[in-house]
């Protein structure tokens, strides 16, 4: 019986050793994501406003060509009228 409740003890002090290794692991891996997460906020900082920047400047761009396109189309339009015109 004594054997036994050594085992156990000895079982029960392993585990104990074991989760206080874990959770110094834990508080470790904490330290680093959290290292990791100012380091990857710091690149957003710096990316969002270019993102920002080049999204604005994508949109005006995208108006003016639209406003092109659609110049060239009616263009296309009254091309096609006076051709139209030519067969009646």
């Amino acid at each position: 019986m004594e054997h036994d409740k050594d085992t156990f003890e000895e079982l029960l002090d392993n585990l104990k050793r074991q989760r206080d290794e874990l959770r110094v692991q834990m508080h470790l891996a904490k330290l680093e994501a959290q290292e990791e997460w100012e380091e990857v906020e710091k690149k957003w900082d710096k990316l969002k406003p270019t993102l920002d920047t080049i999204r604005d400047e994508t949109i005006e761009s995208s108006k003016k060509i639209f406003t092109s396109l659609g110049s060239i189309a009616e263009e296309i339009e009254s091309g096609y009228k006076r051709l139209k015109k030519h067969l009646e």
